[in-house]
């Protein structure tokens, strides 16, 4: 004799009218209200900091030496922002060149990544755990500053744009993640149907596997992209040429400037009665308003592939 038992959502009453819950679990209003207001507190503590920049980067300095930081202006000006665009030229050129860096090197890590990643996540590909013990080992040891400097170099990329995109082309720890991707979430059978109707490997991983791979490849983007616009250390050691000279590079020369002037160690007599007139604090937040202005747009396009990256191989079964 056998008896079957049949599951039965539990049904409840919302607002007056009946829902069912597909594992019986009533929702809990006084839980919704409590999760909401949580995370609106969190939220509120992620924007104070950026409104309070926002806020110093528009007040007087004066006011902030004497008053503080304040979340609204207290004394509005401008001046710092007039300050820091009196050579707009040089602003606009490192924008220039931070842009054009971010999207070549994004996409083209993007592209070496994935041809390094998808290969040794094949069971069948020759040598796989020797390739991926060497990208694992190469995230543990590094050669060093100066090999990294002499070997950049010797190649003649010194002073050229493209000595900031190969720096940060290929991650260990991304090929890690996208392996990862492609080991648990590309079906080995798909594959395998692709080889009988006759498509061969490249074909296979440029239509099947890669518009399978959409949250991978935007998270990893997303993480390039912040990699390449932040960057300013490439700047300061392998180029020279104020032309080719990165945005956030340039920030960080004109922070240092000011401080300098600041310091007290140049003669008044030679930097002159406008040395005194020179904004510090708020010229720093007006430098991270001007830094932060572009990248800060990508992420809403990219949130919903991001948060899907980042479960990738969370849920077994």
């Amino acid at each position: 004799m056998s008896t079957s038992v049949e599951i039965v959502p539990k049904a409840y009453e919302q607002g007056g009218k009946t829902k069912t819950s597909g594992y019986g679990n009533q929702v809990s209003r006084p839980a919704n209200i409590l999760l909401v207001a949580m995370f609106t507190v969190i939220s509120i503590a992620c924007l104070y900091p950026l409104l309070l920049v926002i806020s110093v980067s528009f007040t007087d300095e004066q006011t902030i030496i004497t008053q503080g930081y304040n979340i609204f202006p207290k004394v509005f000006s401008t001046y710092s922002y007039r300050y820091l665009f009196e050579d707009a030229e040089k602003i606009f050129r490192g924008y220039g060149v931070s842009i054009l860096v971010t999207v070549i090197g994004t996409l083209g890590s993007l592209l070496l990544t994935s041809l390094l990643a998808y290969p040794i996540s094949r069971r069948d590909m020759p040598l796989r755990n020797a390739i991926a013990f060497a990208v694992f080992f190469t995230m543990l040891f590094s050669g060093g500053l100066v090999p990294w400097y002499l070997t950049y170099s010797a190649i003649g990329l010194k002073n050229t744009v493209w000595v900031l995109v190969m720096v940060h082309l290929v991650s260990p720890f991304n090929v890690i993640i996208m392996r990862t991707f492609f080991a648990n979430t590309i079906p080995v059978s798909l594959i395998e149907s692709a080889k009988i109707d006759g498509g061969g490997e490249f074909r296979t991983f440029a239509q099947i596997v890669l518009p399978l791979s959409l949250p991978v490849l935007a998270t990893i983007g997303l993480f390039q992209t912040l990699v390449y616009w932040n960057d300013w250390f490439t700047s300061s050691i392998f180029i020279s040429d104020n032309n080719w000279v990165s945005l956030q590079y340039l920030m960080y020369k004109v922070s240092y400037n000011i401080q300098y002037l600041n310091s007290g160690m140049v003669d008044s007599a030679v930097a002159g009665s406008e040395a005194a007139k020179i904004p510090t604090e708020t010229v720093r937040m007006a430098m991270a308003i001007v830094g932060i202005g572009p990248i800060i747009f990508a992420y809403p396009f990219l949130q919903k592939y991001f948060v899907k990256g980042l479960t990738v191989g969370a849920v077994k079964g």
